[in-house]
């Protein structure tokens, strides 16, 4: 049963809004997108979502068109500037409004196979796995739902040496070469994870403008 609406953003720094899912026609639409994104089709009985909220930052969808053209203008193939969905996992809601405010920046994860977290964010391309531990029964949490251009994907191996790798040039994003294990969670996030950076002038973006968050959801 979906829950009344509650703001969520109570203060909103200047071009940035919020739409509450007044009609449940925000939400169906969201539910559509982590359906067709689910790692197993077991899960689509598995989860319920309660409430959904359109987030929308001026500054982010400007950034992403601009990275389309800059990629664009450099050549890039419609399916590399393609854009698509992945997916952040928050326990608290604190936490998934701070990303809705204000972008997915580096050092903001606790993996670093497919890359140096500190030179690029990761995100989840499955919508029912994003978390290296199961997700037990009445346990809750609030999903991101951004947008994401993943432009020049290279599929690399993971590495889980103390030098993490790092980001290739010529490329926007890192991905497993390896198919996500089922059989193992852990494994199973970690090889479904993107790894996407920006790199402008030899340094690394704070923030990947090919990443943008799109929905919130409880």
């Amino acid at each position: 049963q979906r829950e009344s609406f509650q703001p969520l953003f109570p203060f909103l720094p200047a071009g940035f809004a919020a739409e509450s899912d007044e009609s449940g026609s925000l939400l169906q639409r969201a539910v559509a997108v982590l359906q067709s994104s689910y790692l197993d089709s077991t899960s689509q009985d598995g989860f319920q979502y309660s409430q959904a909220i359109l987030v929308e930052n001026d500054l982010f969808l400007s950034e992403l068109k601009a990275f389309a053209r800059a990629k664009e203008a450099a050549g890039y193939s419609q399916e590399e500037l393609r854009e698509t969905f992945a997916f952040l996992l928050f326990e608290k809601e604190e936490e998934a409004k701070e990303v809705c405010q204000s972008g997915l920046r580096v050092n903001s994860s606790s993996i670093s196979t497919l890359g140096d977290p500190a030179k690029g964010v990761y995100i989840s391309k499955y919508a029912d796995c994003l978390h290296p531990r199961p997700w037990h029964h009445g346990k809750s949490g609030y999903i991101v739902i951004c947008k994401l251009i993943k432009g020049k994907v290279r599929a690399i191996a993971e590495n889980s040496t103390a030098a993490s790798t790092c980001p290739s040039p010529g490329y926007d994003c890192h991905v497993s070469k390896h198919g996500p294990t089922k059989s193992s969670p852990w494994q199973a996030f970690e090889q479904s994870q993107y790894y996407v950076y920006e790199v402008s002038g030899g340094s690394t973006a704070e923030r990947p403008r090919q990443v943008c968050p799109y929905i919130f959801l409880a």
